[in-house]
C-alpha cells in the first residue's frame, strides 16, 4: 500500500478557458499556466508520482519545454498511471480538495468525479470531489488543488504468498507437516448395534 499526496495553484486570468479535472467549466477566466492549467489534474499527476517516488510532474513535463505549452493536462496523468502501474501498483481511492472563490463547483462536481475516475479505471465512488472558498487567505484571484491517492499493490495476497514460500525451505515445510500427521489420531472403526425393536439379520 502506498499513499500519495499533491498539491498545485494556477492564478486567474481572462482569455483562457477555464478546465478543472478534465473538464471544461463555463467561467469569464481560465487558470494560466505553462500546459492548461488544470490544477487538480497536476496535482493528481503529483500525487501518483509521489506514491511510487518517482519524482513530480516538472521533472517529466517541465515548463520550459515549448512541446507542453497548452497541453492537455490529462497526458500528464496517463503518463504518471503508467508509471504507477510500473512499478506495481493500482489506485484504489482519491481524495481532493479545490479551494477557490469563483466559480461554484458544485453544479460541475459529479461530472468532475466521473471524468477524473475514468481516467484512473476506477468507480466514481472511488473520488473524493470537494471545493472550498478561500476565507482569509488572500488567494481570491487563484484556485488551488490538494489531492490525496491510495494505491494497492497489484497481485498483492499472491505475492505475500510467493515471499512466504521464497522464505520457508521445502525440507522444513515438510518436516512440520510430517510432525502434525503424526498428531493426528487415526479413527477407529465404529460398532453398529442393532436398532432396538428390529430382528438382526443372519
Amino acid at each position: 500500500m502506498r499513499i500519495g499526496y499533491g498539491w498545485d495553484s494556477h492564478e486567474f486570468k481572462r482569455g483562457i478557458p477555464l478546465k478543472l479535472g478534465g473538464v471544461h467549466i463555463p467561467y469569464g477566466k481560465g487558470l494560466a499556466g505553462h500546459s492548461d492549467g488544470d490544477v487538480l489534474l497536476h496535482a493528481l499527476t503529483d500525487a501518483l508520482l509521489g506514491a511510487v517516488a518517482a519524482g513530480d510532474i516538472g521533472a517529466y513535463f517541465p515548463p520550459s519545454d515549448p512541446k507542453w505549452k497548452g497541453a492537455d493536462s490529462v497526458v500528464f496523468v496517463r503518463e504518471a498511471i503508467k508509471r504507477v502501474h510500473k512499478a506495481g501498483y493500482s489506485v484504489a481511492n482519491l481524495d481532493s480538495t479545490l479551494i477557490l472563490q469563483e466559480p461554484k463547483i458544485g453544479p460541475h462536481a459529479k461530472k468532475i468525479q466521473e471524468r477524473v475516475a475514468k481516467l484512473l479505471g476506477i468507480s466514481p465512488s472511488c473520488v473524493g470531489i470537494k471545493a472550498k472558498t478561500p476565507e482569509g487567505m488572500g488567494t481570491g484571484n487563484a484556485a488551488i488543488a490538494h489531492v490525496v491517492v491510495l494505491l494497492n499493490r497489484q497481485g498483492h495476497a499472491g505475492l505475500q504468498t510467493l515471499e512466504a514460500e521464497a522464505e520457508v525451505p521445502q525440507p522444513v515445510v515438510d518436516e512440520v507437516v510430517a510432525k502434525v500427521l503424526e498428531e493426528v489420531p487415526e479413527e477407529t472403526p465404529r460398532r453398529i448395534r442393532p436398532l432396538k425393536g428390529r430382528a438382526r439379520r443372519e
